[in-house]
């Protein structure tokens, strides 16, 4: 089967929800339990949505994985600077990795990144320029996987921009020059 990408429906904001709080609880992510805080901003794709670019990934049509892209800030990017689109909540269902899902979601965002600005999209960025010169992301230390993909795609570390938005939470930042 190939993965296919695309902006995701509102009916499959659950599922994408459930998967992408699955992959992270199976990382070890999200505690012992997969109660943390965390697991219920996780499910919450309807309020993303809002803010920023929700694409899901299919395998045969079914919903197997999904990520949040923010394009140019707002309040869905954690550590977007000017210039810069953000990759946040990337995750595949624990049965689907390995088949290509996140690959093909990251590349999507890349994709995106690299697409001219709309007018009114943006001061300081003349319409049809494309304001975006690098993709940011931040991973979890111990999501190992994860820094595989990041690595293989490109992507370099930036630990200048290394944060913990909670105790005992201590994330990495990833940097992808376009």
């Amino acid at each position: 089967m190939t993965i296919e990408v695309r902006d995701a429906h509102a009916g499959e904001y659950v599922a994408i929800g459930e998967i992408v709080t699955a992959a992270f609880a199976a990382d070890g992510q999200l505690g012992t339990d997969g109660s943390t805080p965390y697991a219920a901003v996780l499910r919450d794709v309807a309020g993303r949505a809002a803010h920023a670019q929700i694409i899901a990934a299919l395998d045969g049509g079914v919903v197997v994985g999904g990520v949040t892209f923010v394009p140019h800030g707002g309040p869905m990017a954690d550590l977007a600077r000017e210039g810069e689109a953000e990759i946040r909540m990337l995750g595949v269902a624990p049965d689907a990795q390995g088949r290509g899902a996140g690959t093909a979601l990251v590349r999507e965002c890349l994709a995106r990144a690299t697409v001219p600005r709309p007018v009114g999209a943006g001061a300081g960025t003349p319409p049809g320029e494309r304001g975006t010169r690098r993709v940011v992301l931040s991973t979890n230390t111990i999501a190992h996987g994860s820094h595989r993909l990041y690595e293989r795609l490109g992507f370099v570390r930036e630990p200048a921009r290394d944060w913990t938005p909670v105790p005992g939470v201590d994330l990495l930042c990833y940097v992808l020059e376009l």
